[in-house]
């Protein structure tokens, strides 16, 4: 594939930390690895994290100055972020957007945006949701509405396809049936295995169960409240090593000093991504209590540090290890429970052993190869036809009675605005970034870069 001009868009992007961020910066790199210029987009964090910012490997941030409402999201607006976007487009002659994550206002408005000045789409899907509450049925209108005029979805489990599938109701009509849409793929998350070596086993009686995770209810954290002082009772020799921050760590100091358990679990409060490894290698057990996961790099993490998984079988996490590796459980307290016990048991009995999970996990998931099949994505939505706008219009009107106007409405308003701006801010008056190095030594030197660190 020729090397390409990629504007990665999303609200969740560094010094924010968590799963999304991750792989918005790794997809980045590999790709600026592999010979494409990449920039990323995103909101600004903090009142000095704005403008243009430079992370290795030569990766472009442009921190737009939107403050995010809750959890990192901003307010979509859909046209606010259309004058930022377009001189950004413009100067850095981008070829194709790629969006991340259903929440992502950003992500969003840039794919409505993009058909104005003839640059591409993709989106990656990163989580799972519902279709039954207020929240769900919202956003699942807004990702609808968005994916109408798509080019390509990416998701990152078989799991996530099917829930995206119905959720952005990504099907044609042709002649009277309805098709599936072809331009939907799978292509899982993965990580860098070296970052997660683990350390030789030290000779002890104690086991201890590593927990890292958001602590929200969608993260089961009610489950581990439940679970914990029965996991204490039973076994004397395990602790728990709790790390993360959110809304239920109060359930669990609550539990804890309920239990007199301050002895045996540890709560560690927010870690940075660097320190991910050095409390997976505290534990021989990882446990995930989520009520839904689209696919859980943080149980791959744990796999490739050595740790034996045990974790509640929802959404895609069925899909990452082989059985061998991980001990599903119900998301009820009694069946998790169980799953604890039988993970403890093969720990005791040295059934598992660490370094041949590494290795295993190091031969499942490379991010080469992700960038890859990325890339062979974008060569596919390249050299595909581009929708006109009237045929736009026709699809974003398929959304239903009420939605179907109103984002037509807005599709419309939207053309004339852009052509506002082509007016007010006209594209000679504009300074354009120019490459001026040879792109065969660049992607030399930023293979070199140590694996992206």
């Amino acid at each position: 594939m020729q090397p390409i001009s990629i504007a990665m868009v999303t609200d969740f992007f560094h010094p924010a930390v968590g799963g999304v961020e991750n792989h918005v910066y790794m997809l980045s790199a590999y790709l600026i690895r592999r010979g494409h210029k990449v920039i990323v987009i995103t909101h600004s964090h903090s009142p000095d994290r704005v403008g243009v910012r430079w992370l290795a490997p030569s990766l472009k941030v442009y921190y737009i100055p939107f403050v995010p409402i809750a959890s990192s999201a901003t307010l979509p607006d859909f046209f606010t972020f259309l004058p930022y976007l377009r001189t950004i487009l413009i100067r850095e002659h981008i070829h194709l957007i790629h969006a991340h994550a259903s929440l992502s206002a950003l992500g969003h408005e840039a794919i409505l945006h993009s058909h104005l000045l003839g640059v591409r789409t993709v989106f990656t899907d990163h989580s799972l949701f519902g279709f039954d509450d207020a929240a769900s049925i919202l956003t699942n209108k807004l990702l609808a509405a968005t994916l109408k005029n798509i080019d390509a979805v990416i998701c990152v489990s078989h799991t996530g396809r099917e829930n995206t599938v119905l959720r952005g109701e990504l099907f044609e009509n042709y002649d009277g049936e309805t098709t599936l849409r072809k331009s939907v793929y799978v292509i899982p998350n993965t990580l860098v295995p070296e970052r997660f070596e683990p350390d030789p086993p030290k000779p002890s009686d104690t086991i201890t169960i590593v927990v890292l995770s958001r602590l929200a209810y969608r993260k089961g954290i009610d489950l581990l409240v439940a679970t914990a002082p029965r996991i204490c009772a039973k076994f004397p020799n395990v602790r728990l090593v709790i790390g993360g921050d959110g809304p239920k760590l109060i359930d669990l100091l609550q539990m804890r000093e309920n239990h007199l358990l301050q002895d045996r679990i540890e709560l560690l409060g927010p870690i940075r991504q660097n320190d991910v490894r050095s409390v997976l290698t505290k534990g021989s057990i990882y446990l995930n209590t989520s009520l839904t996961e689209s696919f859980g790099i943080a149980i791959l993490e744990a796999a490739c540090a050595g740790l034996y998984v045990v974790s509640t079988r929802v959404g895609g996490v069925p899909e990452i290890l082989p059985e061998d590796m991980i001990s599903f459980a119900n998301p009820n307290a009694d069946d998790v429970f169980r799953a604890v016990e039988e993970a403890v048991q093969i720990v005791s009995e040295g059934r598992h052993d660490p370094f041949r999970a590494h290795e295993r996990v190091k031969a499942f998931y490379d991010w080469d190869q992700v960038a890859e099949r990325t890339e062979n994505v974008y060569d596919d939505v390249i050299k595909s036809p581009q929708m006109e706008l009237w045929e736009r219009i026709q699809r974003t009107m398929q959304l239903g009675r009420f939605a179907g106007p109103i984002y037509t409405i807005m599709l419309i308003v939207d053309c004339l605005f852009f052509l506002f701006l082509e007016w007010l801010m006209p594209r000679e008056d504009m300074d354009f970034v120019r490459a001026n190095w040879d792109r065969d030594t660049f992607q030399e030197l930023a293979r070199k870069t140590g694996k992206t660190d």
